[in-house]
């Protein structure tokens, strides 16, 4: 049993997973110093390795946390002469996203679980149904203590939890939705108990009414939080995209290799970092040492790397590509550019959808004047109803369980009709109204090559003002290509493309790969080549088949005393008025001709434009590229509002301003915004349709995020619609559709409400003095069941509108 034990034991500290601390360390002199601290730190039960630094004064450990405590450690080494003090996090991202997923995982199976039992209940209570439908009678099944026990178990189980949250929303004096549920509900039960009890009294039973009822109120909030699942999820994206560790080092110089990993949340402002080509970098900082290339289309969502240089900034979370940088920290923790990239999509994600506050706040009051009319049905058939309309009692007499009459009672009519009107008010329909109809809504879309998420886009297109265009990857294909090969006096055009081939098979560059793509559609075969040199933001050099062969910009060629013709200086100045990227080549110091790469519109841009123009709305935008390509782009589209040169923060001001009705010129013109004016009447819907993970806080912040396929996961998670199929024009297909939808969401909530204006009048007894026509509560929880059905069936009728515009699109063809 003891070999057991110790197995079981090593088994779970092994399954335990180990975590990393970081220790500042002082009184090192020497290598023997490291040892010694290194010999200590292993020293302690639980700590499975130890890296110290002696340069930078760090020691970080990798333990097993249910087994040793970082601080326990620290007072080891102090004790042994080496003073230690933990490092703290400075970071609280990683751990708020994974307790949030936590709760989300954890919400969602309980939830599922909730529902599982209520339509297991809801089976059987059916089952024993089924001889009023005519089918076979099932002894127990059909016996009304059975009945009871599945509308206790129901009222127990999946239904605690609502009605516990909607008698403290009630004693808060906040109704809500459970507050109704948990009013109908209880009292259906509480009515269907006493007629058990008392059999004398002559009232029916209906115990199938509670477990049918919580059935359809789990089953429209699963499908509701279905439709909004993955919106949470992009903050863990963003979260992702920062790397874990950082390449800590005690010297701005490249030639000290000595450094040392630690958590990335856990670096400090001022320290130096080392950042080797192919990673991320950790944080933002300024280049102190080296050179290198960096792509930065996770910020500005431009595929072509920038040159970085001693003194130029980097950004967290942006990819080094070609050379080894030294960079100080800058900013840390919640102050860098990612850091606040979450902030904004968290703060943008967590607004209320109007359509969810509409149904929330009638649903508030409508408790209230449900409890109130209710009251009254009671008050005025129990002191004055009766006695003004005798005839009223006798006409709803009901036989006693031994045969017999019971004596008329104004009491019991009374209450059996303000139990009626608590019965027949209970909101199940407006409860379904919305997921019902997101969730056909949704399915269409999907079977069309469109992701909408959710109530908050099919509640806000309708009222849709302004759609913004991300340029790079949205209108445009986010790729260069060749336009142009201007080539010099004596050289051919495809010889000049096969040898600039060749050369830049040598580099990764996005350019590189426009020229060798352009090659490849004309089957140029690549030549024999040495010697590649690549100068980071400059170009790059090769032996071509013994010739000596340069290509990149002006600086480049002058670098090696080759200057521009006249001919191919004017053609590489008008290649950058119109938005082209030039790349001039040079051969044995020999100017042999001017390149033109250009991104190209993405196909149906110019049309879907055009078509959303026809539907009167607003085209504008937005981009973080230079204005020359931002113009020429623009006047292809016949776009008249551009805004270039844009950072992810100030696109959010952009959309921000443009929820206020601002003139487009005043936005243009860099003016300031209220914030609180957000709020005003005039807010304006605002779309805003992007692809990089530089849009996913203008996505956040808009009414309506839009992206594509291509985009990155984190602009998918965002946005609020994406375009699966990646066709531009299928942003007209997804604005039509959400339309029809909320169509379908208004008509339930009208249906939802204007049922019970109908009904609660009936089940207090309006018609019952002059047409003896009385709502019963078990008539009243089947008009409440008959109401739920209708929104689904008017929900599903959207599909067969869909199938009909269909086989009409196909025979008009």
């Amino acid at each position: 049993m003891a070999l057991l034990s110790t197995e079981s034991e090593s088994t779970a500290k092994q399954e335990t997973p180990l975590k990393i601390a970081t220790f500042d360390v002082q009184g090192m002199k020497c290598a023997g110093c490291v040892n010694a601290v290194e010999r200590q730190l292993k020293q302690n039960t639980g700590v499975t390795s130890a890296s110290v630094n002696l340069v930078t004064e760090v020691a970080v450990i990798k333990y097993t946390p249910n087994v040793i405590k970082p601080e326990v450690v620290a007072e080891n080494l102090t004790a042994v002469g080496f003073p230690a003090q933990v490092r703290e996090s400075e970071l609280s991202n990683s751990n708020k996203i994974a307790e949030a997923q936590k709760k989300r995982q954890k919400q969602r199976q309980e939830q599922l679980k909730q529902l599982i039992i209520a339509g297991i209940l809801l089976l059987f209570s059916s089952l024993g149904h089924l001889h009023h439908l005519g089918g076979p009678e099932i002894p127990l099944l059909s016996h009304i203590s059975f009945h009871w026990s599945l509308a206790t178990l129901a009222i127990l189980f999946p239904g605690r939890n609502i009605f516990v949250d909607g008698w403290r929303a009630l004693w808060h004096g906040m109704p809500n939705m459970n507050t109704l549920v948990g009013l109908g509900t209880g009292s259906a039960y509480a009515t269907s108990c006493l007629a058990l009890l008392f059999p004398a009294w002559g009232w029916e039973c209906f115990f199938d009414e509670p477990v049918m009822l919580l059935g359809f109120i789990l089953l429209g909030r699963t499908l509701e939080a279905g439709a909004r699942s993955q919106a949470s999820a992009a903050l863990e994206k963003l979260t992702g995209l920062q790397p874990d560790t950082a390449r800590l080092i005690g010297s701005p110089e490249l030639s000290n290799t000595s450094d040392i990993e630690i958590p990335v949340d856990q670096v400090r402002m001022g320290e130096w970092l080392k950042v080797l080509p192919g990673e991320k970098i950790p944080v933002d900082g300024t280049v102190v040492n080296g050179q290198t290339v960096v792509d930065e289309a996770m910020l500005t969502g431009e595929s072509t790397p920038i040159t970085k240089q001693v003194g130029d900034e980097v950004k967290t979370g942006t990819m080094n590509q070609s050379g080894v940088i030294v960079l100080t920290v800058d900013r840390v923790g919640s102050d860098t550019t990612l850091s606040k990239i979450i902030a904004t999509v968290e703060e943008a994600q967590s607004r209320k959808a109007p359509i969810q506050q509409f149904a929330d706040t009638v649903a508030g009051y409508f408790a209230y004047g449900v409890m109130a009319i209710a009251l009254l049905t009671f008050l005025f058939w129990n002191f004055w109803g009766t006695e003004l309309y005798p005839q009223a009692l006798t006409s709803v007499s009901m036989p006693m369980a031994s045969g017999g009459m019971p004596n008329p009672s104004p009491v019991l009519l009374s209450l059996k009709l303000a139990i009626a009107v608590l019965v027949v008010a209970c909101p199940c329909a407006l409860g379904l109204a919305t997921p019902t109809a997101i969730l056909v809504g949704t399915s269409l879309g999907a079977e069309k090559g469109l992701l909408i998420k959710g109530g908050e886009v099919l509640s806000l297109i309708h009222r849709l003002d302004t759609i913004v265009f991300d340029k790079t990857g949205t209108l445009t294909m986010g790729k260069p290509s060749l336009t142009d090969c201007l080539p010099a006096p004596d050289f051919v055009a495809d010889s000049l493309l096969q040898i600039a081939a060749t050369v830049e098979s040598g580099t990764n560059h996005p350019l590189a790969e426009a020229i060798i793509q352009a090659a490849d559609k004309q089957n140029l075969s690549r030549l024999d080549a040495t010697n590649y040199v690549t100068e980071p933001g400059l170009g790059i050099a090769a032996i071509v088949e013994g010739k000596s062969v340069l290509l990149g910009n002006p600086a480049w060629l002058a670098q090696h005393h080759i200057a521009l013709s006249y001919a191919l200086e004017a053609a590489y100045q008008r290649f950058s008025l119109d938005a082209k990227t030039p790349v001039c080549m040079a051969i044995d110091g020999e100017i042999a001709g001017v390149f033109a790469l250009q991104d190209t519109l993405r196909p149906q841009a110019k049309t879907t434009i055009k078509r959303l123009q026809d539907l009167g709305l607003k085209i504008a935008m937005l981009t973080g590229d230079r204005i020359l390509p931002a113009q020429a782009i623009a006047k292809q589209l016949d776009i008249s509002h551009i805004f270039a040169e844009v950072y992810p923060e100030e696109k959010v001001s952009v959309i921000q301003m443009l929820q206020q009705d601002k003139p487009m010129s005043c936005i243009e013109s860099h003016d300031s915004i209220d914030p609180a004016s957000k709020l005003n009447q005039s807010h304006k819907i605002v779309a805003m349709v992007g692809d990089g993970i530089n849009d996913a806080p203008a996505l956040a912040q808009a009414d309506i995020g839009i992206t594509l396929r291509d985009a990155t996961e984190v602009a998918k998670e965002t946005a609020g619609i994406v375009l699966t199929h990646d066709r531009l024009e299928d942003v007209v297909t997804a604005i039509e559709l959400s339309q029809k939808t909320y169509q379908k969401i208004r008509q339930n909530l009208f249906w939802a409400l204007g049922y019970n204006l109908v009904v609660i009048p009936l089940a207090a007894g309006i018609l019952l003095p002059q047409f003896n026509i009385l709502l019963s509560p078990a008539i009243a929880a089947a008009l409440m069941a008959l109401s739920s059905v209708s929104v689904v069936v008017n929900s599903l009728l959207l599909r067969y509108s869909a199938a009909t515009e269909n086989k009409t699109l196909v025979s008009s063809h």
